[in-house]
């Protein structure tokens, strides 16, 4: 059932792609520019591509855990956010260049991120004390490299960064919480209104990273619970996609029409029974979906 209790739209079923067995797969980016689809295991401390075009996948290996990343205006460059600060990646040369430290002297790490629809990079962190406490916070790096937090309560567990198709309205959330947020979004940064988008009432599950559709739905990843949802802009959930391991994590649209939902999951947190019954967890999944997705977009800004 949906927030408000309306029944959802049958569910359909995503399937294995690659079986990378990610501790920590993450940050699921499709780059409509080369047809190529990017993600990340964290705590495998890896970034990895694959490209559909031949089936081949190719990994890097990073100086740190990497949380999450976003395609550049200079298509040579990723901008990295790794557990401890931001940085450059130079695709074809490995190196990284170091832009600024995110929250020095916190019990914190990078976590979920995504580009606004002007270019700016809006991230989060999350506690890595155990029980987690809301302590991080939601920046965005300018184009001139200038971080500024944004005001949005402090979040045990940033994740679901997403815009909409106008870039009017951003999504997040607190995953703990359960609870899907949202909030106005001015093309100058401004952030107004901050209100409940949606609050999940399966038994399980936690809301993880998302994606918007250009019918500005929200397709989000429910770590826990076995599945992606849709939700419309309204708040009310459309349709599901059901994922054959315990842990979803994020979802991009992608694919030659931007119809194809790629799905990334972990295998972090599951005892060895868990695992012996979800061999593939850490795997991508992909699914078939009647929307199409948006190209994502890109960082603005460039290394010095």
């Amino acid at each position: 059932m949906s927030a408000t209790g309306s029944s959802h739209a049958a569910a359909s079923q995503a399937a294995l792609l690659l079986d990378t067995k990610c501790t920590l797969g993450e940050g699921a980016t499709w780059c409509a520019r080369t047809g190529r689809f990017y993600w990340t295991d964290i705590e495998g401390a890896r970034l990895w591509r694959y490209d559909p075009s031949d089936e081949g996948s190719t990994s890097w290996r990073m100086p740190e855990r990497l949380a999450t990343f976003a395609l550049c205006a200079d298509p040579r460059y990723l901008l990295l956010g790794l557990a401890t600060h931001l940085a450059f990646f130079d695709l074809a040369t490995g190196e990284t260049r170091r832009i600024v430290d995110v929250e020095p002297g916190l019990n914190t790490r990078v976590n979920d991120g995504r580009c606004d629809r002007q270019g700016r990079f809006v991230f989060g962190t999350k506690d890595e004390s155990a029980p987690v406490q809301p302590v991080g916070g939601f920046y965005r790096l300018n184009h001139d490299l200038s971080l500024e937090r944004l005001p949005l309560p402090a979040p045990a567990i940033s994740n679901s960064i997403a815009f909409s198709p106008d870039g009017a309205t951003m999504y997040y959330c607190d995953s703990p919480t359960r609870a899907i947020r949202v909030c106005d979004y001015r093309a100058d940064g401004g952030i107004a209104n901050d209100r409940l988008f949606t609050q999940l009432t399966d038994a399980t599950g936690e809301p993880d990273g998302s994606t918007v559709d250009c019918d500005g739905g929200l397709w989000n990843a429910q770590w826990g619970g076995r599945r992606v949802v849709r939700y419309g802009p309204d708040g009310v959930e459309t349709e599901r996609v059901d994922v054959p391991t315990a842990q979803p994590s994020c979802v991009a649209l992608g694919g030659v029409d931007l119809d194809t939902l790629y799905v990334t999951s972990a295998r972090c947190d599951l005892d060895a029974d868990a695992l012996a019954a979800d061999a593939a967890a850490g795997g991508v999944f992909v699914a078939a979906t009647a929307r199409r997705g948006l190209p994502e977009p890109v960082f603005q800004g460039a290394p010095a």
